[in-house]
């Protein structure tokens, strides 16, 4: 797989013992000299040297490559690959920031540091690597059109004190998705919002439950079907304050939930 570059990279302490760090992360298309001279229509709009056809297939090319000429399969096998490494690329630059030499141990979860302990959690956007969570989400996702130049965006958590969970999120949850798997009691205060607070506070439940899910491993339709009714008020109004960080203490589950609107995060620690 070609090299990753990291855009856009932002640290952000939330205590003492809780960092994290979100970017995007590209790739560019590399096709081998056979694949490439399969594109003839993409050739002959090239003015190439006269060079011999031997030299021709000897050089490597690397060039975006257009969606169209890709499956929806396949650029989900790109995506997955490419949040794989740039999750862990991202990982690598967050404890060079930290100047904390360790490994990572993803052996078992929660993933954690071989040498300090500290926990780490990963999230991306793109494609999903669950069956059971594409099923799900299938009806949000099938209206949206694929990245044209298939981007992703990374986030990592590192906790010295227990478990963390992050998820970042580019898109809003489908409002029949969020029918289907919330609880009773967050669709009934959901329905009496205007549609741009209950779009707002609909993703920032979804984000708080898959990081919830992925701190205690619970089985998703449970995870997503679990109460947090009791937070929307306040996630509504704390989200037209628009500041870079927001911090709600759930006193109810005795976590801190952390609010990064610019870089569509959610962090539960």
């Amino acid at each position: 797989m070609p090299s990753l570059n990291l855009h856009n990279i932002q640290y952000t302490q939330l205590d003492d013992m809780t960092w994290c760090a979100t970017a995007q992360v590209t790739a560019p298309g590399h096709l081998n000299s056979p694949t490439l001279l399969g594109h003839s229509r993409w050739l002959s709009v090239v003015d190439l040297p006269d060079i011999g056809s031997e030299k021709f297939c000897r050089m490597q090319w690397h060039y975006r490559i257009p969606t169209s000429s890709l499956s929806e399969r396949e650029i989900a096998r790109y995506q997955r690959q490419q949040q794989r490494a740039g999750v862990r690329l991202l990982l690598k630059s967050l404890l060079n920031k930290l100047d904390i030499i360790d490994n990572l141990d993803d052996s078992s979860f929660p993933y954690r540091l071989v040498n300090s302990q500290y926990y780490v959690c990963f999230s991306h956007t793109g494609a999903h690597n669950k069956s059971t969570h594409s099923k799900m989400i299938a009806t949000q996702r099938k209206n949206e059109k694929l990245s044209n130049d298939l981007n992703d965006k990374v986030a990592v958590v590192i906790s010295a004190h227990r478990p963390a969970g992050i998820d970042i999120e580019a898109n809003n949850v489908a409002w029949q998705v969020a029918q289907r798997f919330y609880h009773t009691n967050e669709i009934a205060i959901l329905q009496t919002l205007s549609t741009i607070e209950r779009n707002s506070a609909a993703k920032l439940l979804w984000q708080i439950k898959e990081s919830v899910i992925k701190i205690h491993q619970y089985k998703l339709a449970q995870g997503l079907g679990m109460d947090y009714s009791y937070l929307i008020t306040d996630l509504v109004n704390r989200n037209n304050e628009k500041t870079s960080l927001i911090v709600i203490n759930d006193t109810t589950s005795n976590y801190h939930i952390a609010l990064l609107f610019f870089q569509q995060t959610v962090i539960v620690y």
